[in-house]
């Protein structure tokens, strides 16, 4: 089942992509980094890249996939960000963009909650999660989490 890692090209997000790819999985990544995506190309994830706070984006490049998983480090970051500056109403946005998209599950990783999806299910890990990583691939592969 596709996943996407929306915040591809932060530090997390670059550990958590790794984790999930394999040869039988498609993997997506959206980030803004274009050097970045292009590493990530070369080890067979898609790449989405663009502006973060572009809801039509993000909604576009997670269409079909199945997980969602949301870096809000991303959100408040030094990456530029034309379309919106608070970083609340960026992950508002996420939210509302991986709900449009039909995205099943939502996996947030935050330090703070996380905005309500209108996905059927979500989780929250916060980023220093003594093992991060293999949470989110757990909650990634779990039969279901709520």
């Amino acid at each position: 089942m596709p996943a996407i890692v929306i915040g591809g090209d932060t530090e997390a997000g670059g550990k958590i992509l790794r984790r999930l790819s394999h040869p039988n999985r498609e993997v997506r990544a959206f980030v803004t980094d274009e050097l970045a995506g292009a590493r990530l190309k070369e080890a067979g994830i898609k790449v989405a890249i663009g502006d973060l706070s572009d809801e039509g984006h993000v909604e576009a490049a997670a269409i079909h996939c199945f997980s969602a998983i949301l870096i809000a480090e991303a959100a408040c970051d030094d990456r530029e960000r034309s379309f919106i500056d608070d970083p609340a109403e960026v992950t508002r946005s996420w939210a509302r963009a991986v709900t449009a998209a039909g995205v099943t599950r939502a996996i947030w990783v935050s330090q703070d909650e996380p905005e309500p999806t209108g996905t059927p299910e979500s989780a929250w890990v916060k980023p220093d999660h003594h093992d991060l990583v293999e949470e989110v691939a757990h909650l990634d592969d779990a039969q279901s989490i709520e």
